[in-house]
């Protein structure tokens, strides 16, 4: 007699996980989505700049330069600051001048590497990084464990970064960039396994366009950060 019961609760559940993982799915399209446009705006504003000298002589050999070097580090320390009381619609406006700023700080890499080798890196840049993506959103390994390592290595990189705009040692640009790539390749694994674990079907819709601003803006600083880290390692100079 509870057979029929047993059955139709299967298939209920059935559909109820088919309905979450379509959500699922459709969400982190939406990450990606964002992050990928959000490259898209970094790249055409670096190449624009680094293209019309009227743009890059006046920013790039003046003291405004680290006004450009430090505005993407301002940027993420506010979006830290406000991720929990900012608007869906605000923290999207907030990406894409995010976005902007960091090409304006990024096309110098235009200016001193060639064209050919920037492709290049970016390639590879882009394979680690969905590499790694694909193992965090796929495993079911519990990446926090790993959390505290890469956010100290994190906090490490940045400090030594900052220091070594003043040193400009070689040593320790080596240094850092053999760490930072370790980090951020950690760091993207266990972002996208975060974005994947905190969806929730039953999140309403300025929900889950925040989290999906937020998410995509943690994966772009992954990227960015290995792309640049490459570039030391694979960068052919102008």
């Amino acid at each position: 007699m509870n057979t029929p019961n047993l059955g139709y609760r299967a298939g209920a559940g059935a559909q109820t996980g088919a309905i979450y993982d379509e959500g699922l799915r459709q969400h982190m399209l939406r990450v990606y989505n964002y992050m990928g446009l959000g490259l898209v705006v970094t790249g055409l504003v670096a190449f624009m700049v680094s293209s019309t000298p009227a743009l890059y002589v006046p920013i790039f050999s003046s003291p405004l330069k680290w006004v450009v070097m430090l505005a993407p580090l301002a940027f993420v320390m506010l979006f830290s600051f406000k991720m929990q009381t900012m608007s869906a619609a605000s923290a999207q406006a907030m990406f894409w001048a995010f976005c902007a700023v960091m090409g304006l700080s990024l096309a110098s890499v235009f200016l001193v590497f060639t064209g050919t080798s920037i492709a290049r890196t970016f390639f590879i840049a882009a394979t680690m990084f969905g590499a790694t993506s694909l193992y965090g959103y796929t495993t079911r390994r519990d990446l926090t464990q790993f959390s505290s390592f890469l956010i100290m290595g994190l906090i490490g990189v940045v400090i030594a970064s900052i220091v070594n705009i003043f040193l400009g040692s070689t040593a320790l640009q080596f240094a850092i960039s053999v760490i930072g790539i370790a980090v951020f390749v950690g760091l993207t694994a266990w972002d996208t396994q975060t974005i994947k674990e905190q969806y929730a079907e039953n999140f309403d819709a300025e929900s889950r366009q925040k989290l999906a601003v937020f998410g995509a803006f943690s994966l772009y600083l992954n990227f960015i950060n290995i792309f640049q880290l490459l570039l030391n390692f694979t960068g052919e100079r102008e």
